[in-house]
């Protein structure tokens, strides 16, 4: 059984019933994997509806992590921070720039062993270990 971490931009994705996306997290609830959203999702989730208010959006969002349970949302704790810091060094002597929040998700998924399911897959592809999906092909 694998275990799943939503992206924010997945998240967002199923928030407008993108349909590849409702498609494949069905198809992860059937299988009886288990799909987890990072409290720093949350957090961009909610930052979004706090600048632009969106009702329905907000409704989909309670019905997939909170109602009914589809998701856990899970507290990162502080298991992380060696993974990031590791992750942002590579990166750093690649070269290459990933934001802060996505190191500290896919520490996150590194640490967990979860694979991330991300839109922006080029964001991680350079971090090395890290397991990833693109529900939206």
């Amino acid at each position: 059984m694998a275990i799943y971490a939503l992206d924010t931009n997945i998240v967002i994705h199923y928030m407008y019933n993108e349909p590849n996306v409702i498609r494949n997290l069905e198809k992860a609830i059937d299988g009886e994997h288990d799909l987890v959203i990072p409290y720093i999702v949350e957090y961009e989730i909610r930052r979004g509806f706090e600048v632009q208010p969106a009702p329905n959006n907000e409704a989909s969002y309670n019905k997939l992590a909170w109602d009914r349970g589809f998701c856990n949302v899970v507290v990162m704790g502080d298991n992380y921070w060696p993974t990031a810091a590791k992750i942002y060094a590579e990166l750093y002597h690649k070269r290459l720039t990933v934001g802060d929040l996505d190191i500290l998700i896919a520490a996150f998924c590194l640490y967990n062993d979860y694979i991330l399911v991300s839109a922006n897959t080029k964001h991680f592809k350079d971090i090395d270990g890290l397991r990833l999906a693109d529900w939206t092909d």
